[in-house]
């Protein structure tokens, strides 16, 4: 599916500077390597302010935080997720309230977001899934006329584009996840936020760092977290961030290559790009009726495949709470029968996503 030594391969050199740097340094939390890491990437945004993180989960609390959601509120989001997206707005103590998705781009269906917002909605988390963008502007314009934030989680999503504009820089906070199999990876856990407005920009850097004065050490502003990014990671991120436009392009490339071969099969339906969008194939994600055979087959042929993801959230057991049934959120219980996510990364050769297109093609024509 993803991997990950070949790439670390053709980086090593640059890779071992840098960590080395690191070493020499002592600036195992936070520090120089991961303040280089936050200009460049709010550089490569068009931001102002890049704020590095543990891990994408803990970008979602803190933004979260950051635009005043607690206890009491209910935030709008997608059930065609990663947990992390739910999980945040249930640390926050807020409750969420799930948005069914649309069938081609499996992002939510901005058209039941009206219906669904209450006195009690405080934002709305749009999750550009598998590196493909929400259709954007109705929802922008719908949470200004109501007074709703809007938290990107573009976790998935590094470098793709709604109508020119980089995924993460629409809503009032962007935040994302470089775990390390992502479009851009660490090599470990890290997230970071981007956002132009410099109030919320402070508040998070304090929620980060325990509330914490950045001018007076042990001096405590507001409770925070320990949620600071590594030394290692802004290390590993600096070095790979100026090859994201590269491998994102790859990915393109390897995506027309499946849909080459593949584009005439009627048993499967192939990833859809919005008129608007610009996909990054974080995922390479088809429908199958009999997704679970077909994976079981191509694997028998040496070809490795995953489901991104088997259960809406809201009907598994750690979210019963919700009180969603079966049958609530329609088009995602549906996608989740028959997603399959194929090969995908970079590094893939012709010939091997010439190999798994074929292999595939002969199942099922």
């Amino acid at each position: 599916m993803n991997d990950l030594r070949l790439q670390h391969a053709r980086l090593k050199g640059e890779m071992d500077a840098a960590l080395a740097q690191v070493v020499q340094t002592c600036a195992f939390i936070s520090g120089p390597q991961v303040q280089a890491f936050e200009q460049a990437f709010a550089a490569y945004q068009g931001v102002k302010h890049c704020i590095g993180v543990s891990n994408g989960t803990d970008a979602l609390k803190l933004a979260l935080r950051a635009v005043g959601v607690g206890p009491g509120d209910e935030v709008l989001t997608s059930p065609h997720t990663f947990a992390a997206t739910i999980e945040a707005i249930c640390e926050v103590g807020a409750r969420p309230v799930l948005v069914d998705i649309e069938a081609r781009h499996y992002t939510l269906d901005v058209a039941q977001l009206a219906g669904l917002i209450t006195a009690r909605t405080r934002a709305i988390i749009p999750v550009h899934i598998y590196g493909h963008p929400v259709d954007m502007d109705p929802l922008l314009a719908l949470a200004a006329a109501r007074g709703v934030a809007v938290i990107e989680d573009a976790a998935q999503a590094h470098g793709a584009r709604y109508k020119g504009r980089l995924a993460g820089v629409m809503g009032q906070v962007g935040c994302f996840s470089f775990y390390p199999g992502k479009n851009l990876g660490a090599y470990g856990d890290a997230g970071a936020m981007v956002t132009q407005d410099d109030d919320i920009a402070e508040k998070l850097r304090l929620l980060r760092n325990h509330g914490q004065d950045p001018d007076r050490k042990f001096h405590y502003l507001m409770p925070g977290y320990n949620h600071r990014m590594d030394g290692f990671q802004g290390a590993v991120l600096k070095v790979k961030l100026p090859h994201l436009d590269q491998w994102n392009e790859r990915r393109r490339q390897i995506a027309a290559r499946y849909a080459a071969v593949l584009g005439d099969v009627s048993e499967l339906v192939l990833p859809a790009e919005a008129d608007w969008a610009r996909h990054v194939y974080h995922l390479y994600v088809v429908r199958a009726p009999d997704r679970d055979h077909l994976a079981a087959e191509l694997k028998q042929k040496g070809i490795d495949t995953a489901v991104q993801y088997p259960h809406p959230l809201h009907l598994t057991p750690g979210y019963e709470f919700l009180r969603y049934r079966e049958g609530s959120l329609p088009v995602c219980e549906r996608a989740c029968r028959q997603i399959l996510s194929l090969p995908m990364f970079p590094e893939l050769r012709d010939d091997q996503v010439d190999y798994v297109a074929e292999q595939l093609r002969r199942l099922l024509v």
